[in-house]
């Protein structure tokens, strides 16, 4: 049995730091290279500062980035999307196998084998008249989608999306909020199949190099890997109770502390229990909350200062106006003047990103 790597609080924060990407040496300079460094970046449209594939891309790569540059590049076919995930079309081997039991996993093979013409007719709509949403689809089941919850006989948007877990459709943009829909094989280069079991593993391979260290008891992205396939090295952080995997290649690595403004789903987000074991970070998305219930606002951006989490802003984008509006900071201690100065900083980068006015509305907040 191998022997458990002992880190410290700050060694296990500046590994997760570092993996995510967000640490001041790193030295990435695409789209392409942050994609394929953090294996996946979340699609979320909730555009309450702006939506998170801009979110993650900018905060890793500043004004090398434009908005808008995750949808393009999806666009453009320099990334493919799974789950609501843009990822590295080098990934696509990793998947292939998964597609033809996606049916079956996902328990709807009996439905879409009973409106087979149903399913026929979305593939040859498409075929015909090219990329389409929802909206352009009618819906011929036959049998609706039986459901007692949101997607009850919602028949349309489930076969698209059973259609595209088996690989035959694939998200080539939106329109609004919908998504653009065409071929798989009109959209995603032919991909040899790496065996499901070995697919497996790799990916837990790179989802851990992303995270760098992780709890070894779920998985790391929701609806990507349930379990854990035990790659890297087990690890006992002190402080920090449960079992972990730590990647060996983030071991004894340099680190250079920056301070950064993150999407709520960022990869360094992605757990909420690795939050508040690792960095003392208890966060949640509030927006379904009563407004006089939010501790730190509807979808608060957090504040990454060196290997730590410190606190969140309450912001908002409004571009018809041309203003980012900071309504509040969550100081999960004290800032210093060094903190607050540098969080200043970045608020005010942030807003000349977005090609927007910075307006502070709330005392407490940086000016």
């Amino acid at each position: 049995m191998t022997a458990a790597v002992h880190l410290s609080r700050d060694e296990a924060r500046r590994i997760a730091v570092r993996a995510a990407v967000l640490d001041g040496s790193a030295e990435l300079d695409s789209l392409h290279a942050v994609v394929g460094a953090l294996a996946m970046v979340r699609v979320e449209l909730t555009n309450i500062v702006m939506p998170a594939a801009d979110h993650v891309l900018y905060a890793r790569l500043g004004e090398a980035v434009r908005p808008g540059d995750a949808e393009r590049a999806l666009a453009s076919g320099q990334v493919w999307e799974r789950t609501w995930m843009l990822r590295p079309l080098s990934h696509l081997p990793l998947f292939t196998a998964g597609f033809r039991t996606w049916l079956d996993r996902s328990g709807a093979r009996g439905w879409v084998e009973a409106n087979a013409e149903f399913r026929q007719s979305i593939l040859d709509r498409i075929a015909d008249l090219g990329p389409l949403t929802s909206a352009d689809i009618p819906d011929e089941a036959v049998a609706p989608w039986p459901s007692t919850g949101w997607t009850n006989n919602r028949n349309v948007t489930q076969m698209l999306e059973f259609l595209h877990g088996a690989g035959e459709l694939a998200v080539v943009g939106r329109a609004g909020r919908l998504r653009v829909w065409d071929l798989a094989a009109n959209v995603l280069p032919p991909a040899a199949e790496v065996p499901r079991d070995e697919a497996v593993r790799v990916r837990s391979e790179h989802l851990l190099a992303a995270c760098g260290i992780m709890r070894d008891s779920i998985a790391v992205s929701p609806q990507e890997l349930h379990g854990v396939v035990r790659v890297g090295e087990p690890a006992t952080i002190e402080g920090a109770p449960g079992r972990w995997r730590v990647d060996p290649a983030q071991l004894d690595r340099p680190f250079l502390g920056r301070t950064a403004l993150l999407s709520p789903f960022d990869r360094l987000m992605t757990d909420k229990q690795r939050q508040l074991r690792l960095f003392d970070f208890d966060y949640g998305i509030e927006m379904y909350k009563p407004e006089k219930q939010r501790r730190r606002g509807a979808i608060a951006l957090p504040i990454l200062h060196g290997e730590r989490l410190v606190g969140s802003v309450d912001a908002r984008a409004d571009h018809r106006a041309g203003t980012l509006t900071v309504r509040g900071l969550t100081e999960d201690e004290p800032f210093s003047a060094d903190v607050r100065d540098a969080v200043e900083t970045e608020l005010h980068a942030l807003a000349r990103w977005l090609r927007l006015d910075l307006t502070i509305t709330r005392k407490g907040a940086p000016s």
